[in-house]
């Protein structure tokens, strides 16, 4: 990755999810959530961190449980929705402005640090791992979901970067979901990796449906729409509608897509 300027590629990051409008992306996705906090096992008093956490799924998830819960994301709109969510469900939630590969907290600041789709994206996968340990206390649990590189995600990913390509010379994120690579990123600094392989269903009417939405609120899909312009926006849409196409289950009544993930629960050395 010689010669990559992650500074450039976060700033581009920070203003592609910034598009649209996530928070209406991250409900399709919170059952995630539920479940890595179940399997990391928060517990009351339990200090946390969520990392990029979006509008705030496995933060709240986390409050649920009686944990000092910090949200941290490099998006400030999407941290307000993680902040009127709480208020809703009645949750008290610390939110911070950061980049998940400069957390801004002391070494061993939180007894969980969890991430769900959210740390993988960043360009510097190194120095993400390398702050996800850092501020985890030793003996603490940092528990991840990323979308692994086979089924329903990785297809609309390579879709659409046959049209819109990342960056050269970048990891793609869908390596965080593979157990080898996870493994090379915590490297000897845990002493337990356990991992999961688990499915999120995916549900909306139709292939052009699931199109129309992303489209909308998914700052990737926008931006890739925006990139290839006018021209290339046909042949885009159709990559992806066969993409979901190819995964559905649900035959002609809806599109049903079940995506693949890795669940990490790792143990701090």
């Amino acid at each position: 990755m010689a010669g990559v300027d992650f500074g450039a590629v976060t700033q581009a990051q920070q203003q592609m999810w910034s598009k649209g409008d996530f928070a209406y992306c991250a409900p399709i996705v919170q059952f995630v959530a539920d479940q890595l906090v179940e399997s990391v096992d928060v517990l009351p008093g339990d200090r946390v961190l969520d990392v990029a956490c979006g509008s705030g799924n496995a933060a709240i998830a986390a409050a649920r449980c009686f944990a000092e819960v910090t949200g941290a994301d490099f998006v400030p709109e999407l941290l307000e929705h993680a902040r009127r969510r709480a208020a809703t469900d009645l949750l008290e939630l610390e939110l911070v402005e950061a980049d998940a590969q400069e957390l801004p907290f002391e070494d061993g600041s939180f007894d969980v640090v969890l991430s769900t789709f959210g740390a993988m994206f960043a360009p510097d996968q190194e120095r993400v791992a390398r702050e996800l340990l850092r501020v985890t206390r030793p003996g603490g649990k940092i528990g991840m979901a990323n979308w692994m590189p086979d089924g329903a995600v990785g297809d609309v990913f390579r879709a659409t970067a046959k049209h819109a390509p990342p960056p050269p010379g970048l990891t793609p994120p869908l390596a965080w979901g593979t157990e080898e690579r996870v493994r090379e990123l915590f490297g000897e600094d845990v002493a337990e990796l356990r991992f999961a392989q688990r499915t999120s269903t995916q549900r909306f009417h139709s292939a052009d449906h699931y199109l129309e939405f992303f489209r909308s609120y998914f700052g990737p899909t926008i931006v890739a729409f925006e990139r290839v312009g006018p021209d290339g926006e046909e042949a885009l849409a159709a990559d992806l509608r066969a993409a979901v196409e190819r995964n559905n289950r649900a035959g002609e009544r809806a599109a049903v897509m079940d995506a693949a993930y890795l669940e990490v629960v790792a143990v701090r050395a």
